[in-house]
């Protein structure tokens, strides 16, 4: 991976720990000074967001690792391996809680007293959380990554969290049951995010078809500098990390020579990692052969 991508990876893994482990103190202390099992929760789900982000320090630093003997694709499928991490710890967050949530509400335990310093705190903790998810996803986005994708998602999962409570907060008074009601909505919001994290990031291990929108772009890129060739086909990717690689056949004149096929395919395999920042390996085979 390239050095400038690991530099904004770490910028956003250590900005992340910092702020969460302020907010951890804050919520946490919050949360048993009124006694809401939903305010305590969230607090310990703001700090696997700090254990997450490190992670994803530590994904980066892998990632960072030239290619070897062992492999010659590199480590950039480290992030992938961090991002499962960080579902993996989601999805035990969010259990827990929902177990805890669960049970205030089976012992009808009293509504907590609420005062306008826990509400400010948490709104607070609504903006912050939601302008980490922002950036945490804007720089995935900008790198390709996963591991950073995912990590918005763990920040936003934290601010709406934040703001059911807030909610659940000033209807407290009215309602005895609305913080275990709040702390199961929290630990829903987690594990459904846990859910996404593990998803997306196990189908890119295991492998899918290429992006219908990519796939395009390939084809016009052939067609426009090598328009001898066609009917492309067989078309695989291949994702390490930010590295991508592609796979693919194409169909040329039967009679033409060796040399000129050489030309063709390098001149593809040429412009697409340039425009399209792909390696790729290019397969011809003659046009009066079945697909």
């Amino acid at each position: 991976m390239e050095k400038g991508k690991i530099n904004l990876g770490y910028v956003e893994g250590i900005l992340s720990a910092v702020v969460n482990s302020g907010l951890f103190i804050l919520k946490l202390w919050t949360g048993m000074a009124v006694g809401s099992v939903a305010m305590i929760a969230d607090a310990w789900h703001t700090l696997s967001d700090t254990l997450t982000s490190l992670v994803v320090i530590i994904g980066f630093w892998i990632s960072g690792k030239p290619s070897d003997s062992k492999h010659p694709f590199g480590h950039g499928r480290a992030e992938l391996i961090v991002a499962l991490v960080i579902g993996t710890l989601l999805g035990v967050v969010g259990v827990g809680f929902m177990k805890e949530s669960v049970v205030n509400i089976m012992k009808h335990a009293r509504p907590p007293a609420f005062t306008l310093f826990p509400i400010v705190i948490f709104a607070v903790s609504v903006v912050v959380k939601e302008g980490m998810a922002q950036f945490s996803q804007w720089a995935g986005r900008k790198i390709n990554s996963k591991a950073l994708i995912a990590d918005g998602w763990h920040h936003r999962s934290d601010a709406i969290a934040s703001a059911l409570i807030v909610v659940g907060a000033l209807l407290g008074k009215m309602v005895w049951w609305i913080d275990g009601a709040m702390g199961i909505g929290v630990s829903l919001l987690i594990l459904w995010a846990a859910f996404d994290v593990l998803r997306t990031s196990a189908n890119d291990l295991l492998g899918e078809e290429v992006d219908s929108g990519l796939a395009s772009n390939i084809c016009s890129i052939i067609s426009e500098i090598a328009p001898e060739a066609g009917c492309i086909h067989h078309m695989h990717m291949h994702r390490y990390g930010s590295h991508r690689e592609v796979t693919l056949h194409l169909r040329m004149n039967g009679d033409s020579i060796l040399q000129k096929v050489h030309e063709v395919t390098d001149r593809i395999e040429a412009h697409l990692r340039q425009k399209l920042d792909i390696e790729a390996t290019v397969h011809a085979e003659p046009g009066n052969i079945p697909g």
